[in-house]
């Protein structure tokens, strides 16, 4: 679909409620190609965190005057979708990851897991989303285990104790976490 903006696309991956446009959502997460130079979409009244999947990075000139560059190795960053963000790619196209919640609303977190694991998640009373990136990976909440493979994402609800595992030393996977405030 196309950004809010116009200046590029986005694949949603998951949106509360279903079917919510671009300014009636609770929560979204997409993956957008970014191949060139702008400005970011305004989202009054939104947090938002983005992280870097494919490519050499993107800087961020922030209406404050920060500045913050995102490549591979950064972890997700975390701003208010309603600040003035310019992006400035470092050489050439990314894809990122993108998460955005409704202040009040909803609360949210995302970081990367990386290497075999296990690893050992609670998805409390909210949701968990995991987006698999590289590498084969296996999750497994009680006596049930699935398996993602890159590309693929999955959504549990809480209260869930998840335990993670890639089938390759370089495995990547992104954990989001979505909370309800009310």
């Amino acid at each position: 679909m196309p950004w809010k903006n116009g200046g590029g696309t986005t694949t949603e991956i998951a949106v509360h409620p279903q079917g919510a446009s671009l300014d009636a959502f609770d929560w979204r997460i997409s993956m957008a190609h970014v191949g060139g130079d702008g400005p970011f979409s305004s989202f009054p009244g939104v947090d938002r965190t983005l992280a870097v999947l494919r490519g050499d990075g993107i800087r961020l000139a922030l209406s404050d005057g920060e500045t913050i560059t995102l490549d591979r190795q950064t972890e997700p960053f975390a701003f208010a979708a309603d600040r003035s963000v310019a992006g400035q790619l470092v050489a050439g196209p990314i894809d990122d990851l993108n998460v955005m919640s409704r202040r009040g609303g909803w609360a949210h977190a995302m970081w990367r897991l990386t290497g075999p694991g296990p690893h050992a998640l609670d998805a409390g009373a909210g949701l968990l989303v995991l987006v698999a990136h590289a590498g084969d990976w296996k999750v497994t909440e009680a006596s049930r285990t699935e398996a993602l493979a890159p590309g693929d994402s999955a959504l549990l609800e809480g209260p869930a104790k998840v335990e993670l595992s890639a089938a390759e030393a370089d495995g990547e996977l992104f954990v989001i976490s979505l909370l309800p405030l009310a």
